[in-house]
């Protein structure tokens, strides 16, 4: 099933599903009001909703309503706990060249993971704003998981049973400041001033064969004013998946229902999938001419990331953020 939130009944938004082709919606306040209220009461909530989504695909849902995009909120408006991680390691390697780092001696063994903002996203049509063009936007093309309670101690075997939604993601780095951020030894903060989601979120057994358990194999797709960026294969050159990113989130501490985990730009070894940022595309620009020509984003540029089935239909509904001065 397919479910979103509305910008509306205060910072959580409220719940809806929404039918496949993302056409129409249902509001349903006698299941849960909100996403958040959903996932950590699953067992009971998902049956409910999945019979809304029953009835709503059968065309004889009489609530229903045309959905528009504009009015969505990020499916979680707001999160306890945003992690992400950078398990495509082609693309680790070729953005901490570009800054002049080192990769981490363990890369290979561990996952690399920070905690990002969680307590506000811009929903999926909503402008992405920044103070400055000179702090370089750039977006990040990623599918993320949203999980419901983990234990501490959660192996990866048992990892898979714990995703209940899957969604797009385009997690927004401010790539001037990293240069300066990240080598004082604590992370990100200023360098990640806020993500976007895709307008709806979708459960596991949605996704077909596609998914695994642990990956999703299929093209992400990205632009920035209607130009192709890139259509790397999610699943294709993961070095970690999402069972190993949450059991490693999972080692020393619990994680609540509606923690957030992504998993990096996706990146693939083959040149011919192009790129889930610009960083990766001005690395190669370096490398292969000395110096950077493509410009970060810019005010008034829009950034559209999208997921397509093998029908050619929209999974997720489109992130479409255009850049605006704060």
């Amino acid at each position: 099933m397919k479910l979103a939130s509305l910008k509306e009944g205060g910072r959580d938004g409220t719940l809806v599903v929404v039918s496949r082709d993302l056409s129409r919606g249902v509001r349903v306040p006698q299941i849960a009001a909100t996403l958040q209220q959903a996932i950590e009461d699953w067992d009971r909530a998902a049956p409910a909703l999945a019979e809304v989504y029953a009835a709503l695909t059968r065309g004889d849902e009489p609530r229903s309503f045309a959905i528009d995009p504009q009015q969505l909120a990020s499916p979680l408006p707001r999160a306890f706990q945003f992690l992400d991680g950078s398990v495509y390691l082609h693309h680790m390697e070729k953005a901490r060249k570009a800054r002049g780092a080192d990769m981490p001696p363990n890369y290979k063994t561990d996952p690399l993971m920070y905690q990002g903002l969680s307590d506000r996203f811009i929903g999926p049509r909503d402008p992405m704003v920044v103070p400055d063009e000179s702090l370089g936007l750039d977006y990040e093309a990623e599918l993320a998981v949203v999980v419901g309670d983990v234990p501490m101690g959660t192996s990866a075997a048992q990892a898979s049973g714990h995703i209940k939604l899957l969604m797009l993601l385009n997690d927004f780095t401010l790539r001037t400041i990293t240069r300066t951020e990240l080598p004082k030894g604590f992370g990100f903060m200023q360098a990640k001033p806020t993500s976007s989601f895709s307008p709806v979120a979708v459960t596991p057994e949605e996704l077909g064969a596609a998914w695994d358990g642990e990956k999703l194999d299929l093209p992400i797709l990205s632009s920035i004013n209607g130009q192709p960026m890139g259509r790397a294969n999610t699943a294709r050159d993961m070095f970690f998946t999402y069972r190993a990113l949450i059991a490693h989130a999972a080692r020393t501490r619990s994680l609540s229902a509606g923690t957030i985990i992504g998993a990096g730009a996706v990146s693939n070894l083959d040149p011919e999938t192009g790129y889930a940022c610009l960083a990766e595309k001005r690395a190669d620009e370096e490398l292969a001419a000395g110096r950077a020509t493509t410009p970060w984003l810019r005010f008034g540029d829009r950034v559209r990331i999208e997921m397509l089935d093998a029908g050619g239909a929209s999974i997720f509904g489109a992130i479409d953020n255009a850049v605006a001065k704060a």
